[in-house]
């Protein structure tokens, strides 16, 4: 047992020793966490499916948790490997629907449609969204997001402020698309 650590990180190692209660309260405490992140990067629709998915790999995992980071940040670097292993299986299906559909003609998307909050961090890139929930939302250290994201905490800085620079503009072009004849100086 390693002294010193978070409880969170204490029943990772617990669970990894063997200790089935500590598996499942670790599954217990890290789930809310994992789904916000997963509804965050890949939408609320998958965020069940991908946390379920980021739990079968942490736990098959467990036997090599070294503790070098904590639990919690561990777990959230699997769950956001999980996400972006979702959006590049999205990515080959929408390359395959667009080549099944290259024949048919296109149907538009209604530009009017209002968008929602998540919409609008959803059109975040992937990279930027990810620092941006883990830090804003999640309230991970800069630090703890950069082990998470795998990158140094001034990426992490950099794509927060990024990021928030980007959903200002998405709610400036949002708030112009709905009201295309105000002017900003009225």
């Amino acid at each position: 047992m390693v002294a010193g650590v978070d409880p969170f990180t204490r029943l990772a190692h617990q669970a990894r020793a063997g200790d089935p209660g500590a598996l499942e309260a670790f599954v217990g405490t890290g789930y809310e966490p994992v789904w916000r992140l997963c509804a965050a990067l890949v939408g609320e629709q998958n965020a069940d499916d991908s946390s379920q998915e980021t739990f079968i790999r942490a736990v098959g995992a467990l036997p090599k948790f070294r503790g070098e980071s904590s639990a919690r940040t561990w777990l959230l670097a699997i769950a956001r490997h999980v996400c972006l292993d979702e959006h590049r299986a999205r990515a080959r299906r929408r390359r395959r629907d667009v080549a099944v559909r290259a024949g048919r003609a296109a149907t538009s998307v209604d530009p009017s449609a209002e968008i929602a909050l998540t919409d609008l961090v959803g059109a975040i890139h992937v990279d930027r969204r990810a620092a941006f929930v883990l830090t804003q939302v999640l309230g991970l250290s800069y630090d703890e997001a950069a082990r998470v994201c795998d990158c140094p905490p001034g990426t992490i800085r950099s794509r927060v402020a990024r990021a928030r620079a980007d959903l200002v503009e998405l709610v400036k072009r949002s708030e112009r698309d709905r009201h295309p004849g105000r002017s900003s100086s009225a």
